[in-house]
């Protein structure tokens, strides 16, 4: 098809001024030029661009991501000349060359002008991510250039559009290199500025959680990192800061301090609302019965939460009347809602003592006239300690026996002796005191018999022979039991008339023996006791004689001896 045919068809709309002034030109191998499509076919596109020949272009050029071809008649388009007059006098042209060259012209102002270019992610690749720029071309964006911080994965980023500045550029090679973290840095810096400028302490400002941490949080103010103290969250309890913020976070919080030289800033998030402690004192008066939530167990107690910011204490002591609660956890849980009744508020340490057993009637309050004083009730040892028992007289409520009021006459070194945990035992009760701090009930087992010691004196009196079993021989002399519960001494020096330097080498346990009672001591509660005078008795009595002579003029020189401290050391067995 002749040049003249193409021009007399009446699509073509080129004036001829505008085809005189092309034709003018000088047209070279490797120059860009303007070109008009005269003719669309399905392999070519037959372009114009004032030359003695037309040029073509490959359909394929033309085929956009759809696989439809843009190409029109009567369109102007840039294109590159690969040769003026082939073999086949067609000159050869092509449009993506055109672009791609015009690509990279303006690459190149962009490096030299370090202006911003926008590009689209494309695929992860070794070091980076490939990105797609002007006219497709494709750069490369290394790892360390994608953001402020390191990222550790880079697929969140594929397929996303961004701006970049170009730092490096080699038309020759082809290469191009990206950085997004230099416009974020330079975004950062200028916010920095404009946030620094207008920062004071006192103000409320907007900002975004960039970290979560054990011990706070970290605030972006714009440029500006700020430090969000767990302390500073809430006027209530926070274990773990996550619990009220989360990464990315808008929120509002208070300049608290600022420093210009460190560039530090203290943030805090409770300090918008008022201290809810400056008026916890009208609100929580001692009497009062409030609701709150379990929040903390402690060995010594459980924290309530009454309302944020305001927490209670109930120690231990004051959760029941009558269980032994070692730990709170034996009643209470986490989360548990309950009631309780404030029992102190302490306003300058924001302290408040709450209490749980304050609900129910103390039981202690009817002790003393359901059992008053020499009343007899019967109960089961719940406790043994070195110093008494303890008796359970009623559901959760325990009673002392104390060491000393366990037996008249037995000498008890532990109350294991006599007793163990769950024997059931009838009582005596010797006092009842509600005033203390802790309710004490004070029992007694030996009362529930007479003093034996209130007829000894009249029934072992000095001189009298009696018969016993020894119960133990120690160095300085032998016990013996004149009856159940009864017993007195034999010092080492009365044992025989001859000279004795062991008492186990003439006497021994469970032998029957008869003694003299030769001294009573009612305040000590002792009896002293002589086998060589027992033994005189008899052999006086064998003769005919009488032994109360004797035995008289024996007690006055024992009573005036030093036996007298010998008979105190029972104690040191």
């Amino acid at each position: 098809m002749s040049k003249s045919q193409h021009f007399s068809n009446p699509n073509a709309s080129a004036s001829f001024a505008a085809l005189l002034d092309q034709a003018e030109r000088t047209l070279s191998e490797g120059q860009i030029v303007d070109g008009r499509i005269i003719e669309v076919r399905a392999d070519k596109i037959i372009v114009d661009i004032g030359f003695k020949s037309e040029g073509e272009i490959p359909a394929g050029e033309f085929i956009d991501a759809l696989g439809k071809n843009t190409a029109k008649v009567g369109d102007v388009v840039e294109v590159y000349i690969e040769e003026l007059e082939n073999k086949d006098d067609v000159v050869i042209l092509s449009k993506e060359k055109a672009d791609k060259l015009k690509v990279w012209d303006e690459i190149s102002d962009a490096l030299e002008q370090e202006s911003v270019i926008e590009g689209t992610v494309r695929a992860k690749v070794k070091g980076g991510l490939s990105v797609v720029i002007r006219g497709g071309v494709r750069a490369f964006l290394p790892g360390s250039q994608v953001d402020l911080r390191p990222v550790q994965n880079l697929d969140q980023f594929v397929g996303q559009t961004y701006r970049f500045k170009i730092i490096k550029f080699n038309k020759k090679r082809g290469n191009i290199v990206l950085s997004r973290r230099a416009l974020l840095e330079r975004e950062r810096d200028e916010q920095k500025a404009e946030t620094l400028a207008r920062l004071k302490e006192g103000e409320l400002v907007e900002g975004v959680v960039k970290n979560v941490t054990e011990y706070g949080a970290f605030i972006d103010l714009g440029g500006v990192d700020g430090l969000l103290h767990i302390t500073d969250m809430s006027w209530g309890r926070i274990t773990n800061p996550k619990e009220v913020l989360k990464v990315n976070q808008s929120i509002q919080v208070k300049v608290l301090k600022y420093d210009a030289d460190t560039e530090k800033v203290s943030l805090g998030l409770k300090q918008i609302t008022d201290d809810p402690w400056e008026t916890a004192h009208q609100r929580y008066k001692p009497g009062t019965v409030v609701n709150g939530k379990v929040v903390s167990l402690k060995d010594y107690g459980a924290f309530v939460e009454l309302e944020e910011g305001i927490e209670g204490l109930i120690h231990v002591s004051e959760m029941s009347w009558t269980k032994h609660v070692k730990h709170p956890s034996q009643i209470l849980k986490m989360g548990d809602v309950i009631e309780a009744v404030v029992l102190d508020i302490d306003k300058e340490s924001n302290r408040i003592s709450l209490g749980m057993k304050q609900l129910e009637p103390n039981p202690y309050d009817v002790l003393r006239e359901k059992y008053p004083v020499g009343s007899r009730v019967k109960g089961k040892v719940r406790n043994i300690a070195d110093f008494g028992i303890f008796i359970e007289i009623e559901e959760g409520i325990d009673g002392l026996v104390h060491i000393s009021d366990l037996s008249w006459t037995q000498r008890v070194r532990h109350p294991s002796e006599l007793y163990n945990k769950g024997d059931e035992v009838e009582v005596v009760v010797l006092n009842i005191d509600i005033e203390a701090e802790k309710p004490k009930i004070s029992l007694g087992i030996k009362q529930l018999v007479p003093d034996p010691w209130s007829r000894i004196p009249r029934e072992y009196t000095a001189g009298a022979i009696r018969e016993g079993k020894v119960l133990k021989v120690l160095d300085f002399g032998a016990f013996v039991e004149l009856e159940e519960g009864i017993d007195g001494l034999v010092h080492i020096s009365e044992l025989s008339e001859d000279h004795v330097e062991d008492p186990r080498e003439v006497i021994k346990p469970g032998d029957v023996v008869k003694v003299v009672i030769i001294g009573i001591d009612i305040d000590e509660r002792r009896i002293s006791l002589s086998i060589k005078h027992a033994k005189r008795a008899e052999n006086n009595a064998a003769g005919g004689g009488s032994y109360a002579g004797s035995a008289g003029a024996t007690l006055g020189d024992v009573f005036g001896s030093k036996l007298q401290d010998a008979l105190k050391k029972p104690d040191e067995e």
